[in-house]
This record gives C-alpha cells, structure tokens and sequence, in this order.
C-alpha cells in the first residue's frame, strides 16, 4: 500500500517528537532540538541519579553547556530531571534553557556530562553529539578537551562546550559564559 507524502512526513514527525523522550531512543540520527525527556523518573534511573526532591543538600554546583552545530546554538532545554508539578528533582538537572546543569545532591560523588546526556535521553560519544554530524570538538574551561566527552566531571562554575563542524571546518571556542550574579 502506498502512502501519501503528507502522512509519510506527519508519521515521521511524531515519531521524531515523541521517540527523542521515550526510554532508551536512539538520538544518534536525530538533529536538534531535542526535547527534554517527560518520563523523568526512568530517565535519572538509567542515568544513575534519583529524586532528590525536598532534601537537605550536601553538594550545589553548577556547571554550563554550550552545544553549536557549525554556528548554530542547540538549546539546551528547561526541566530536563526536574518538574514542579512531579515534585520530582534529580540530582542533575536543568531549570532554564541558559544551559546552566545544577547538581544538587544530598551527598557529595562525582557527576558526569555523560550522566546528564543519559538523563536528557541525547547520545554523546568521542565523536558525536545526537544525530549532529562532521567532526566534534569539545572545550573545558575555554581549553581543548581530548578524552571522551562522557567523562566530563561537572564542577562548579565549569564551562563546557561541545562544537559540531563540518570536517575540514575550524571549530570555535564558545565565548565564556557570563554567569549571573547568584552564582557566584
């Protein structure tokens, strides 16, 4: 049976919307924007994180991600491990699209980008970010990184930026990030 291209185009759109949050998506051909996740509590739990909600706080850290495809900025997006509504926070999470990831945990250990990709449901590797394409060149503190990105610790004030180019293009270091006064 064939298929008109509007429904074709219709069932491909709400597989990419709804398929980017769902557990276990493979966001490795998927282009941004993607979404932020709404089965949060699967998320953080393949992330390796928990609620954390309405706890006492041993460790608050903030850390910043820029992500640009070529010249393009990626958003970040708000709520990723975090809903009001839910009274659901994971100790790694998101409450604006400035890109500032909070960790907010009741015991001081190690968190990841890696941990925050997982959570977010957007695969990140050595040499990909998502479905972006070309060469991937990532900065810690306005330096360049060579191991794999996943590693990342999120420490606080960290600036993070990953840079996707097309191969043979020069890759940008992100403008340092000018934190609000509250974070300092």
């Amino acid at each position: 049976m064939r298929r008109s291209p509007a429904v074709v185009v219709a069932a491909v759109l709400v597989a990419l919307l709804t398929g980017c949050s769902a557990p276990g998506a493979d966001t490795t051909s998927v282009a941004p924007p993607w979404p932020r996740p709404t089965d949060l509590a699967h998320r953080a739990q393949e992330a390796g994180l928990e609620n954390v909600w309405g706890e006492r706080l041993a460790e608050h850290v903030h850390t910043h991600l820029t992500i640009t495809d070529g010249d393009t900025p990626v958003v970040v997006p708000a709520n990723v491990g975090h809903s009001k509504s839910q009274r659901f926070a994971a100790q790694l999470h998101t409450h604006d699209t400035s890109g500032i990831l909070h960790v907010e945990s009741p015991t001081r250990r190690t968190f990841t980008l890696g941990q925050f990709f997982d959570e977010w449901g957007v695969s990140l590797g050595p040499a990909h970010v998502g479905g972006l394409r070309g060469e991937l060149t990532v900065w810690v503190d306005g330096k360049r990184y060579f191991g794999n990105p996943r590693s990342i610790e999120l420490t606080n004030l960290r600036q993070i930026g990953l840079d996707v180019t097309t191969i043979g293009e020069v890759p940008h270091r992100p403008a340092p990030f000018d934190w609000p006064p509250q974070y300092h």
